[in-house]
């Protein structure tokens, strides 16, 4: 392994890890921080995005060497002790291990779809702007065997570090896309073949009866809000039936019982 131990906070190679919840918030121009041993596993080993390096806690070096092994041998796995790390991240981190993936360029989702096999299972967001919620739903949609999910532009970062660890990384592994346009998405998914359901509170159809079909799409908007009439008017609707006099379930909790009643895994 390529182990570079650093002693300087500011040492320009490790500029990426500077201030870590400040970037949260202003971006980090084509980047994103992995966190923990199981999420940093998952961006080395899955292939989907590439890693730039890994910030590893000393003490922690010993416990995650099979894992950074996934990477190749030139990858940087900067070492540093407990203060000078917490120095750089700008907080106590206490978990001490750390990676740098690179987004890519991201592919529209009226692309992605295309790609997605015969028998496939994709989940639609409209306006989640909530980071606990969105890693729920990755987590539920890696757990289910979704093939993609698809966002539309309200909705927040998926690869924003909360969210990836909240979907314990699963926001690493899971396809995904932004639309702009939801009724040229609905006309793309009717086109191949997608039978497309709307979740909703107010649903016609109770999602027990809710037949399955080989290519399907589930929508799901904000709580509170939830989708667009205009959205719930052109899909079918389905509805989750809760105790009399409370209809308030957490929309990555509404999402794994439809993907557990739809999903073939």
């Amino acid at each position: 392994m390529n182990l570079i131990p650093i002693d300087d906070p500011q040492d320009p190679r490790v500029a990426a890890y500077l201030d870590i919840r400040e970037r949260d918030l202003v971006g980090r121009h084509g980047r994103f921080v992995a966190e923990g041993k199981v999420v940093v596993d998952l961006l080395l080993s899955t292939g989907r995005f590439a890693a730039a390096s890994a910030l590893i806690l000393e003490n922690r070096l010993a416990g995650v060497q099979g894992i950074l092994r996934k990477a190749p041998p030139d990858f940087p796995v900067y070492v540093a002790a407990g203060e000078v790390m917490d120095r750089i991240a700008g907080f106590h981190m206490h978990r001490g291990i750390l990676a740098v993936g690179i987004r890519g360029a991201p592919a529209p989702a009226e692309i992605l779809v295309e790609t997605l096999p015969r028998r496939a299972l994709a989940v639609v967001l409209v306006g989640i702007s909530n980071h606990d919620n969105m890693g729920a739903i990755f987590r539920n949609a890696a757990a289910f065997g979704a093939d993609a999910v698809l966002l539309d532009r309200t909705c927040c970062d998926p690869l924003y570090r909360k969210a990836i660890r909240v979907s314990v990384g699963a926001a690493l592994k899971v396809p995904f896309a932004f639309f702009g346009d939801t009724a040229a998405l609905t006309a793309t998914l009717d086109r191949l073949g997608f039978s497309q359901f709307a979740l909703s509170p107010g649903g016609t159809t109770d999602i027990r009866t809710a037949q399955n079909s080989a290519r399907l799409a589930l929508y799901l908007g904000a709580e509170g809000e939830g989708l667009s009439q205009d959205l719930l008017a052109r899909l079918r609707t389905v509805r989750i039936n809760m105790a009399e006099g409370f209809d308030s379930l957490n929309v990555a909790a509404a999402l794994a019982i439809a993907l557990h009643h739809f999903s073939n895994r």
